[in-house]
């Protein structure tokens, strides 16, 4: 006997839980045309993935509980169907009066208009982005159902990180796991996850099914890449990564034995991507939901002819569409030549909408106003600092009067080193490159310039932008590296110290560089007041300046 399972790998938006329910019925009626009894959705996918302070109103949580009603009902023709659906589960805090609120992170298993079966998430995790015990209490039962002689075991998400929930379903009778996730993706967490997985399948003897969320929310990435994984812990069935999918499988119960395996055709094993372009894919979905999710229609960014904003212009492109960009060159006294040059070329090859307006006058004005004040002080960063401000207000007035969305340029050694100017260049809506140092921007400019993966144009990015020397064009000569270390040197210090939490001793023990490691690290717990301030940002390592980060920016320790 063959069950027929389908994931759903799906892209759905927090809180539009009518059209997630519609998605979710969409998938299961095609399913079911094709032979599946078995549908698979992602973690939450009723209310979509962080639902954050959401979760907290009771009207929230109704709202869920009718669209969960919906997808049984529309769905109760099906007959022998059987859909996993993630959703929010308790009361919420109704009156003053009540103490405490039991919420749990919850699927249900619906079949013909009923719910058969459910399991309440046990494992919840409090660290990087995630904030669970603050919305949920952990589940203390198992999920086992049956469908069409197989039994299957559910577990949600981090449950799958741990021995116990699996164990636990494997000895309530469960033949083949069923995992429903919402994990964020950062560099490597897809190697990472299918590893974890695959112990998890050794420990407990039972195939499993990865059913993963896709899609952008807010500053995390969800990459799909939904998988399956056979008895002998192989890899038998992946989907494509960051685009919605139908991933089919099969459950075969094996001949004179009471164990079940896992199989897929050949075609249902999509390979890993490349990092350089995983990181693309990730930071093309993050730009593309989070415009199309909040209803922008077009964007616009300030080009400078340097390497930050002619990679954020190349996502962009890839991600909507030259035709709904406007890129905007304002030159100061100090651009260079070429800056101007290479930056029409790159307009050119991209096909964008493209204006200049000259902030000279605007920054001879500003000086003739501030006179007075600054009589016999000498220019110095202030001046600097003026010049990418008029910049800003630039880009917020087209912004405003338009209504398209101004993505800001600046890369996470910038952020990292407050080597941006508040109310600058930090100013505007969407931080596309926030989370990806230098070193890795130069990357993925060369790795851009040799694939075309959306179809946008090949070598969309002039040679000259990526190998002369990045500057910021607000005084005569000025280099990036006149006032940083080499970025090789800098990247290391910060993926050290603020990703991995490295000490400054253990990072000199190394090998680098005194001066250059109490630098950077001084300039880490400066600037923070600049980062609580910026635009939020896409994720794509395992700790950003966001959510996963949270100093305080009046402290008096050093280490």
């Amino acid at each position: 006997m063959t069950l027929q399972i389908c994931v759903a790998q799906l892209n759905f938006v927090v809180g539009d839980m009518p059209g997630n329910a519609r998605k979710i019925i969409d998938a299961a009626t095609s399913a079911y045309a094709q032979g599946a009894r078995l549908l698979i959705t992602p973690e939450l996918s009723i209310c979509g993935y962080a639902a954050e302070d959401l979760l907290l109103r009771p009207a929230f949580i109704d709202a869920c509980d009718d669209a969960l009603k919906t997808v049984a009902r529309e769905l109760a023709g099906l007959k022998g169907l059987h859909v996993v659906v993630g959703h929010p589960e308790g009361g919420g805090l109704r009156t003053r009066s009540v103490a405490v609120t039991r919420r749990h992170n919850r699927a249900s298993v619906l079949c013909e208009g009923q719910v058969v079966a459910h399991y309440d998430k046990r494992e919840l995790p409090n660290y990087q982005v995630f904030d669970e015990r603050r919305y949920f209490t952990p589940g203390q039962g198992v999920g086992v159902f049956e469908v069409e002689g197989v039994q299957v075991g559910l577990l949600i998400c981090e449950d799958a990180w741990f021995d116990e929930p699996a164990r636990l379903a494997r000895d309530a009778g469960a033949q083949v796991l069923a995992v429903l996730n919402a994990s964020p993706f950062h560099a490597g967490k897809g190697v990472e996850r299918e590893q974890r997985m695959r112990e998890r399948v050794a420990d407990c003897g039972l195939p499993l099914v990865y059913a993963h969320l896709v899609g952008g929310q807010d500053e995390v990435i969800f990459e799909g890449r939904s998988f399956a994984l056979n008895t002998q812990a192989q890899v038998v069935a992946r989907a494509e990564g960051f685009r919605e999918a139908a991933l089919t499988l099969q459950a075969d119960l094996l001949p004179g034995q009471a164990g079940v395996d896992l199989t897929a055709p050949a075609h249902a094993l999509v390979p890993l991507a490349s990092h350089d372009a995983e990181l693309w894919d990730a930071l093309v979905l993050g730009v593309r939901d989070y415009l199309g999710k909040n209803g922008f229609k077009g964007v616009i960014l300030g080009l400078s002819g340097g390497i930050d904003s002619a990679l954020v212009l190349a996502i962009a492109v890839d991600a909507i569409g030259a035709d709904k960009i406007h890129a905007v060159m304002m030159p100061s006294p100090y651009t260079a030549d070429i800056s101007w040059i290479d930056a029409r070329d790159m307009v050119k090859r991209l096909n964008v909408r493209y204006d200049e307006i000259a902030i000279a006058p605007l920054f001879d004005g500003f000086k003739q106003a501030l006179a007075g004040q600054f009589a016999g002080l000498k220019e110095d960063t202030t001046e600097e600092n003026i010049q990418a401000r008029i910049r800003g207000t630039l880009l917020m007035a087209l912004s405003n009067k338009t209504g398209a969305l101004v993505l800001t340029t600046g890369n996470k050694s910038e952020m990292a080193t407050g080597y941006c100017t508040l109310y600058g260049d930090m100013a505007g809506g969407f931080a596309v490159i926030k989370d990806v140092v230098k070193t890795r921007v130069f990357d993925l400019a060369r790795w851009r310039n040799l694939n075309d993966p959306y179809g946008s144009g090949s070598q969309p990015i002039p040679e000259r932008i990526i190998t002369r020397p990045p500057s910021a064009e607000l005084r005569p000569d000025q280099k990036d590296q006149d006032s940083l270390p080499a970025y090789e040197v800098l990247d290391a210090i910060i993926q050290r110290y603020m990703e991995n939490d490295e000490g400054v001793e253990a990072l000199i023990a190394d090998g680098f560089e005194r001066q250059d490691v109490e630098k950077v690290t001084h300039l880490i717990k400066l600037n923070e007041y600049k980062r609580r301030q910026s635009p939020v940002g896409i994720r794509v390592t395992h700790r950003s300046f966001g959510k996963d980060w949270r100093y305080p920016m009046t402290n008096k320790f050093r280490a």
